[in-house]
């Protein structure tokens, strides 16, 4: 009974860790971003891929208002799983940091400089007692000196640069598969047929254009884009992933309302 008193005080503060060196709290919100939905980021020889399970919870939803990709500038774009709440406080962050810099400096943010700028804040909140850590992890897609750059932010604070990466829910087969799909030489459009299967795997094999959002910033213009419905539906349709319009699309009534 003492053991589980002492477990519980751990739990409820955040600047405190436990015996075996572990901050409960920051391990409570991996599990938030566990819970939300998908996104994937690709990076390519020709730009980086951003891709999204824009899960819809009712036909009277407006899709539009389902927002899991956003542009940071004109060459980083940014994904997210976990709270959308806390999603969005990092975003107007990233932005402003952005701007920032254009001002101070005169030139675009580095894709590397902004992550470590976003991390630098959200480790804040892992040290400052009367408030707990981001619930959301990001991943920041952007062009840096004509290379493309793909980072992970974690609710620790820490950053990570991939090839290909998935958080949010199913992320393990999610990754297991882009381990053995992906080639380093794919051009763009192969990404986004790589990204779009790897949604699917976990999908039953098969999505619908409103269902899903995909972004990609090329090399050549370094200017972040989202991909319209027709566009991708015809990336579904050349992979034989298009789902059937007649299907209604399954709903997780089990997904808290601020979680995607």
């Amino acid at each position: 009974m003492q053991g589980q008193n002492q477990q519980q005080a751990y739990d409820r503060g955040i600047t405190i860790f436990s015996p075996d060196g572990r901050l409960y709290q920051v391990e409570y919100a991996r599990e938030a971003v566990k819970r939300g939905t998908a996104s994937i980021g690709i990076r390519t020889k020709d730009g980086v891929v951003l891709a999204v399970d824009k899960r819809i919870r009712s036909p009277l939803m407006e899709r539009s208002s389902v927002e899991k990709i956003h542009k940071a500038d004109d060459h980083i774009g940014i994904a997210s799983a976990g709270h959308v709440a806390d999603a969005r406080q990092l975003i107007d962050f990233a932005r402003r940091q952005a701007q920032v810099n254009q001002l101070r400096y005169g030139e675009p943010v580095g894709v590397e400089t902004l992550t470590k700028e976003i991390t630098d804040y959200i480790q804040q909140y892992t040290q400052v007692g009367g408030a707990r850590p981001f619930g959301v992890a990001l991943i920041i897609a952007g062009i840096a000196d004509g290379e493309p750059r793909l980072y992970e932010t974690d609710p620790s604070g820490t950053p990570y640069e991939w090839k290909a990466l998935a958080v949010g829910a199913d992320r393990g087969d999610i990754r297991d598969y882009l381990e053995a799909h992906y080639d380093e030489e794919m051009d763009l459009d192969a990404g986004v047929d790589l990204a779009l299967a790897a949604l699917a795997s976990v999908n039953d094999n098969e999505l619908s254009p409103e269902g899903i959002g995909i972004a990609v910033i090329d090399t050549e213009t370094e200017m972040f884009r989202e991909l319209s419905d027709e566009e991708k539906a015809d990336h579904l349709a050349e992979a034989d992933l298009l789902a059937d319009e007649s299907e209604d699309e399954d709903e997780d009534e089990d997904q808290p309302e601020d979680e995607e």
